[in-house]
């Protein structure tokens, strides 16, 4: 089932989304092979700590964070992977780990890998281990609103 605060803001926004179902998964890499989504175009959710405050950071499945280069980007702030107790009451609709990638929703910016900005379409996780949301990037952008960085490494 789809986060019910991503369902209401897709539909309220008239977002053009195609939300489907796949078997349950944990890993960004398990999704996009159960979804049939290459690893380039399922974005995955990291969760941050950017001086002590929750943030996001959304990258290709392919890709690992730079925490250096990201502390770098956001002028020297203290950026460090948010530790699940840390997240885990701040998305009351969500499965730990299946985070849809719209901090706003959630009173958190969000932070996207450049690299994602030439994918024609991208898929995340909307909610649940189960349920995947795919969409055209610049509908994503339009949505969602993130601040465009390029950080990650190819894994």
């Amino acid at each position: 089932m789809l986060s019910p605060r991503l369902h209401n803001f897709l539909d309220e926004r008239h977002g053009h989304y195609t939300a489907f179902t796949h078997d349950r998964t944990i890993t960004a890499d398990q999704t996009a092979n159960a979804a049939h989504i290459g690893r380039q175009h399922f974005a995955k959710t990291v969760m941050l700590k950017v001086d002590d405050k929750l943030a996001m950071m959304v990258m290709p499945a392919s890709y690992r964070i730079d925490l250096v280069r990201l502390s770098r980007a956001l002028g020297g702030s203290l950026v460090e992977l948010a530790q699940e107790n840390e997240f885990r009451d701040a998305f009351p609709d969500c499965e730990l780990g299946a985070m849809p990638p719209f901090g706003h929703l959630y009173g958190m910016p969000v932070y996207v890998d450049s690299r994602l900005t030439g994918q024609a379409e991208i898929a995340f996780n909307a909610g649940s281990h189960t349920d995947v949301v795919r969409m055209p990037y610049d509908e994503f952008e339009r949505l969602a609103q993130p601040e465009l960085l390029w950080l990650a490494h190819v894994m």
